[in-house]
């Protein structure tokens, strides 16, 4: 299937060319005749399927009013400056990412956009706003701060998009979307597209969603299919001496590395950057112009690594990534599934290689039991664990122990925060 076969426009069939694309994903092919078409949809598909033009495209159509079938059900063309669509998305970079897709495949639409985030001035946005949007693509913090103010009007919004759901609720903006979700009209369009969709998101897509289509591309929690996974077996106190010598070794130049906290990740950045490897850290303390800054240099190869907590295990959207190191592995196994996805995107192959320590052996028993496979582990020579590595057993009779919740709450709560 080619995309000319999906009635879209000229104008988006010209966009589309240009940016070298003839033949939709799997996830486009099947997604996007249902929004056309008007009806809600729930859809499933693991990053680096292309899903964010598979809302993207169909929107743009429906806003220029222009339909190719008596099924299409265009939304209607006004002279008001309300947004008519709203995408909500749980971060910053996820946010430009989103905006920067509507632009390129709007480009000669006409239509106005705008990304509405923390951690820049709020008052461009205001001015914005003012001046009159079709889309606006925001996180639910900034967009709530516009709603305070007054200096929104989702009174008009006729489609809602949901991107990465599952990850809005694992940073606890649940409560915040229902909040804004009661501003909206009580007539729209819902579409909620994400990776993974646990329990409780499948709970919110019951109450949002009515009389969905279901598009699913892929397996629950699935990995990519081309990414190669390794482990290498390490002393915590040795990681970062071996990550040194994997660059070395390797003349690697552009790898995405995963630590659990921003001050790790700063930690290393500074190590990696002494030794002489280009680096920088990406984390929600870090301000907007900074997180900016440093995934520009990244994508161009400036850098020759990137630092970055789970808040870039979404959104990151960069061609051809070679290779994603898990510095340490995450506490959530799916968050190891959302790391992994920014290498082997698109068709193109990856490598997830993950560090890991003894006291990490939990954790990669976790994974290992989502993906449902064992990782192969290797040690590497001069950096031989002198530490067990085996996962301890319960106690005959005694069931495992659960583990605590208050330290995923606390996590919850800052993310929140830093990502406004």
């Amino acid at each position: 299937m080619q995309f000319s076969e999906l009635g879209l426009s000229a104008e988006l069939l010209r966009a589309i060319g240009e940016q070298g694309y003839t033949t939709p994903t799997p996830v486009q092919q099947q997604a996007i005749p249902h929004i056309l078409a008007g009806r809600d949809l729930e859809a499933l598909a693991q990053t680096g399927t292309g899903k964010t033009a598979a809302f993207v495209l169909p929107i743009l159509q429906r806003l220029t009013a222009v339909h190719s079938g008596p099924t299409s059900s265009p939304l209607q063309k006004v002279t008001h400056t309300a947004p008519r669509v709203l995408v909500l998305v749980p971060t910053r970079e996820l946010a430009a990412q989103v905006l920067e897709s509507v632009r390129v495949y709007g480009a000669h639409t006409g239509l106005r956009s705008l990304a509405v985030f923390g951690g820049v001035g709020i008052n461009p946005q205001i001015q914005t706003l003012r001046r009159g949007i079709d889309i606006l693509v925001a996180t639910p913090g900034r967009l709530l701060d516009h709603l305070g103010q007054r200096t929104v009007d989702l009174s008009k919004v006729q489609t809602l998009v949901l991107d990465e759901a599952d990850r809005m609720f694992d940073m606890g903006f649940i409560r915040d979307i229902r909040r804004i979700i009661e501003r909206l009209p009580k007539q729209r369009q819902n579409l909620m597209f994400s990776a993974t969709f646990a329990a409780e998101v499948r709970e919110l897509a019951h109450t949002v969603l009515k009389d969905p289509a279901m598009v699913e591309v892929a397996r629950r929690n699935a990995p990519a299919e081309l990414v190669a996974h390794t482990v290498i077996k390490v002393d915590q106190d040795q990681k970062r001496d071996l990550l040194l010598h994997l660059f070395a070794a390797h003349g690697w130049h552009q790898v995405l590395v995963f630590c659990r906290t921003k001050h790790g990740s700063d930690a290393l950045a500074r190590k990696l950057e002494q030794s002489g490897v280009r680096t920088a850290a990406l984390h929600g303390n870090k301000s907007q112009n900074a997180r900016t800054r440093a995934l520009a240099d990244f994508k161009a190869g400036k850098l020759a690594a990137l630092v970055a907590t789970d808040i870039a295990a979404r959104g990151l959207d960069i061609d051809s990534l070679p290779r994603v190191v898990n510095f340490e592995l995450p506490n959530v196994p799916e968050d190891y599934i959302h790391r992994i996805g920014r290498t082997g995107r698109a068709g193109a192959s990856g490598e997830a290689l993950s560090l890991v320590s003894s006291d990490e052996r939990i954790q990669l028993r976790d994974i290992e039991r989502l993906l449902k496979r064992e990782i192969p582990a290797s040690v590497m020579p001069g950096f031989e664990p002198q530490h067990n590595h085996s996962v301890p057993r319960p106690a005959a009779g005694r069931p495992p122990a659960q583990k605590p919740a208050p330290a995923r709450l606390e996590f919850t709560c800052k993310t929140k925060i830093t990502n406004r």
